[in-house]
């Protein structure tokens, strides 16, 4: 694929398990992990406190969660519009931080997904960048769901075109956005050999698990 094993990092995915598996996995040298939902980050958030590690949100963030979801994470994944944004920063000078986030793009178009346009990812990024307790590192997106491949690897080239081109934009505050979230279990390698710079993976790792149905 043509990348050094430095440029990729591996976010493990945690949905549904408990602190024990993660406390094996951080020691193992897996400090990097990700939550779906705002409850769980919560309630896993003093089984792991004392281990090194970085916390990211990687599941859709609902305004009534905003407050534990910046209180818990180091970074959100999934800001995709500027009123969610514009709350997240007030949180976060509320709690004397200033927060990492990315800008969530749906580059495949499915109505499943969630995320903002790509056609509105440069205007938004700009504007988050612009606000004071957020620090914008980057984008994310989930790839296409679809058996055919190079679809699927067009939609992960699609967000690393949005992330060129604000960068060559140079809009304040956007110039150290140039992380790639982008990948999982199913289509990593499509990812990574599109600049992803990190993975999110979970049953490749955990193995399979058994999702409870949503509340």
């Amino acid at each position: 694929m043509g990348r050094a094993p430095g440029e990729v990092r591996l976010l493990l995915a945690t949905k549904t398990l408990d602190a024990a598996p993660i406390r094996e996995a951080i020691v193992a040298g897996g400090t990097l992990i990700g939550e779906n939902r705002v409850q769980e980050l919560q309630a896993k958030a003093q089984g792991l406190s004392d281990l090194p590690h970085e916390t990211h949100l990687i599941g859709p963030l609902q305004r009534n969660k905003a407050k534990a979801a910046v209180q818990h994470a180091d970074c959100i994944e999934t800001v995709a519009d500027l009123k969610i944004a514009q709350r997240i920063d007030r949180l976060a000078g509320d709690q004397g931080k200033r927060l990492d986030v990315f800008i969530q793009v749906n580059t495949s178009g499915e109505e499943t997904k969630s995320g903002c346009a790509p056609t509105e990812a440069g205007r938004l990024a700009a504007a988050v960048a612009a606000l004071e307790h957020l620090r914008l590192r980057g984008f994310m997106t989930i790839g296409l769901n679809s058996p055919d491949q190079v679809a699927v690897g067009l939609s992960f080239a699609r967000l690393r075109e949005i992330r060129d081109a604000v960068i060559v934009a140079g809009a304040p505050g956007t110039a150290e956005a140039t992380e790639l979230s982008m990948g999982m279990s199913g289509d990593f390698e499509l990812a990574i050999a599109e600049g992803a710079t990190i993975v999110r993976v979970g049953s490749a790792v955990f193995g399979p698990r058994d999702y409870p149905a949503a509340a």
